[in-house]
């Protein structure tokens, strides 16, 4: 144990000034946190670590992270019910899930619990690392107006609460981002790739479908006519365009 912390200390003297705020990692492989430590350190990031999702949950309370990147299977409380909880408490801070599940419908899951991202294990450094540099700059875009209204719609994205003529709307962490994405991107035609990449997180996946039946779920929460929308729209053969 010394000897592992001598040369966790003699590694850190060659390694550049944490400045870019923190990194929480929840992962309870002691070679696997070490790996991913290390990677960014070396990126100027301070960096956190949790061996069990209970740590987990209090580190993120009290260090306050730029990014979390959260394994599914841990001691006490798992990924899966460790991820809406982060979320819950922070929505902005991009939270980034290692998983070695491969079939798509779990895949999907993983994003409807609100994670911004996932990266299949095996996995390459540079690419954990992108992703998660990625989501950390789609979080600090400038921000839409907490509370932001459309023909008889009201959404405040602080809050994470909606309003359609009046009735409180229940939205998932994800149909949140979509729509969120949608204001930002008011009268742009969108297309369904671009929305897979800068929503989902991702750029390879085998269906767009996935596009297409979240915008039908918001269409029927949101649309006062869901057959007939007035705000999102369908561009065809291009995407999908939001009118406010």
């Amino acid at each position: 144990m010394a000897k592992d912390m001598e040369l966790t200390n003699e590694v850190e003297k060659n390694v550049p000034a944490a400045k870019l705020g923190t990194i929480l990692i929840i992962e309870d492989d002691p070679r696997m946190q070490k790996v991913i430590r290390r990677m960014f350190v070396e990126e100027c990031y301070s960096v956190v670590v949790a061996g069990d999702g209970r740590t987990g949950l209090d580190l993120f309370r009290s260090e306050r992270p730029v990014a979390v990147v959260l394994d599914l299977i841990l001691p006490q409380i798992s990924g899966r019910e460790l991820c809406p909880m982060l979320k819950a408490i922070s929505s902005e801070t991009p939270v980034i899930i290692l998983s070695a599940i491969t079939e798509v419908v779990d895949k999907v899951l993983l994003l409807e619990l609100g994670a911004d991202d996932y990266v299949t294990k095996p996995f390459s450094p540079r690419e954990l690392t992108a992703r998660v540099q990625a989501a950390i700059r789609r979080q600090r875009k400038p921000a839409t107006p907490s509370v932001y209204r459309f023909g008889d719609c009201e959404v405040d994205f602080q809050k994470m609460t909606v309003w359609h003529l009046g009735v409180p709307v229940v939205l998932t962490a994800h149909e949140f981002k979509l729509l969120k994405f949608f204001t930002e991107n008011a009268e742009r035609v969108l297309t369904r790739e671009l929305l897979l990449n800068e929503v989902w997180g991702y750029n390879f996946y085998p269906t767009t479908r996935t596009v297409d039946n979240q915008i039908l779920k918001l269409r029927q929460k949101l649309e006062s006519d869901p057959a007939n929308p007035t705000h999102l729209l369908t561009i065809y053969g291009a995407g999908y365009k939001f009118i406010p």
